[in-house]
């Protein structure tokens, strides 16, 4: 840990992805008692959270551009397996952990960290959450996640649905709170600007199939002729290679090689919020980065001309008053949001006519349950919903993934280690990346493909 005075609080984030790193960095700044990282950053440098940064081994451990990207920054920051997570956290004191990873990895780090800490009087207080949208296995999803001491959800429709499936199992929904998307922010919207800007924010698994991402691409390229005086803007989420919170098998990039593209089309990467800077009309799928343009205020569309549809996510979006198809968009068409649609999502919430509050104070709730957490003299042991008698047939599995037992503790030759990898076990990791990033982007859709004939 780095040095700071003794009243800062210290915070540890595990994430697996580029998503998940700033959703739980950008959430351990905003939940966190005391002054923000924010402010540090204005004011006293040490005044802020001291933060150490984990990243779980994967398939998607973001990349040096990535996390450039992201635009967060820590005080230390490593990749650690599951078991090395485990045994800093044994050795090493925190006030707070931010679990940012998928629901099984929440659980079983929940398992891990509970073992780890049996018998302690005073242990770290457990956060965890969704990136964005929670659109898909719900159930699953909230269950993975429960045993964490704030179980945080984005809106207040999220929070009364995360209420509902915990307590329908007999489980407790006291952990679940209300709070906000961390990265919103930034200036509203003002008025268009010149040229006027299109963008469409891509998503790296919604859709899935060739056919649909090329017909979107098509569109996007048809918009961009039908309105030669606009710029229109195409925003990747990841280079060829890299590899996100979801796998991307056929990148924009490469379906636009084969497109001739009108000289007021642009391909671009970097921060969302910097691009919001300069949009005058959102387009998307289902991305979070609606929400993000929504609460600026930003014209923004939810396409249906894939269909509104549970796999694709728009369907989240039904009452919003921003689903359109690109017909409409291209003769015109402006979409008006739904402002209590929209304050139910936690977004802009301060301009709303339901006076729900402002997102400023989005995060008090869970900074006050924290700060009571911390200054109580013991914590009761993690308890999740699942259990080895309560789901004997799905628990292990989970765990085993993780290459930990039924109880917690590692497994025997879980890999863990007490330095650095060698140059060897780093070529070997290297290659094997590689090899797996290969078979997403290139085998999969050729054997996809040859499944279609």
């Amino acid at each position: 840990m780095p040095p700071r005075t003794r009243n800062t609080p210290r915070i540890a984030v595990l994430a697996d992805s580029d998503t998940r790193w700033k959703w739980g960095a950008l959430t351990a700044d905003r939940i966190t008692p005391g002054p923000s990282m924010e402010a540090a950053s204005r004011d006293d440098a040490q005044a802020g959270p001291a933060l150490s940064g984990f990243l779980l081994r994967g398939r998607a451990t973001p990349t040096p551009r990535q996390l450039e990207e992201v635009g967060v920054r820590a005080d230390s920051l490593r990749e650690v397996t599951a078991v090395e997570f485990l045994r800093a956290m044994a050795e090493e004191e925190y006030d707070v952990v931010v679990i940012a990873l998928v629901g099984g990895g929440v659980q079983a780090m929940l398992h891990g960290l509970g073992r780890v800490w049996e018998g302690r009087e005073k242990r770290p207080v457990i956060v965890t959450g969704y990136v964005g949208v929670v659109y898909e296995k719900l159930a699953d999803g909230l269950l993975l996640r429960h045993g964490a001491d704030l179980v945080l959800a984005n809106s207040r429709q999220d929070a009364e649905r995360f209420r509902a499936v915990y307590e329908g199992v007999g489980a407790d929904a006291s952990s679940v709170t209300e709070v906000a998307l961390p990265f919103l922010g930034g200036a509203p919207y003002t008025g268009e600007h010149d040229p006027y800007t299109v963008v469409f924010a891509a998503q790296p698994s919604v859709p899935d199939s060739r056919k649909d991402r090329t017909y979107l691409l098509d569109r996007l390229v048809r918009h961009a002729r039908t309105h030669p005086d606009r710029e229109v803007v195409l925003k990747l989420r990841s280079k060829p290679g890299e590899h996100t919170t979801h796998l991307e098998e056929l990148p924009y990039q490469k379906l636009a090689q084969r497109t001739g593209l009108p000289p007021n089309f642009r391909l671009v990467y970097g921060h969302m919020g910097e691009v919001l800077d300069r949009t005058d009309l959102l387009v998307t799928v289902s991305s979070t980065a609606a929400l993000e343009s929504l609460h600026r205020r930003i014209p923004t569309v939810v396409l249906t001309d894939l269909g509104v549809r549970e796999v694709l996510g728009n369907h989240h979006f039904v009452g919003s008053g921003c689903l359109a198809s690109w017909d409409q968009l291209d003769a015109g068409h402006r979409p008006a949001p739904d402002e209590e649609w929209v304050a139910r999502q936690g977004v802009a919430a301060a301009d709303s006519p339901s006076g729900a509050g402002s997102y400023a104070h989005a995060f008090d709730a869970a900074r006050e349950r924290i700060a009571k957490l911390l200054a109580a003299p013991e914590l009761p042991p993690l308890t999740p919903y699942y259990t080895p008698a309560t789901a004997p047939g799905y628990l292990p599995g989970i765990l085993a993934r993780h290459h930990l037992g039924p109880d917690g503790s590692p497994l025997p030759g879980a890999p863990a280690a007490d330095k650095e990898p060698g140059p060897v076990r780093q070529i070997v990791r290297r290659a094997a990346r590689g090899a797996y990033r290969h078979g997403v982007q290139r085998v999969a859709p050729v054997i996809r493909r040859m499944g279609e004939l």
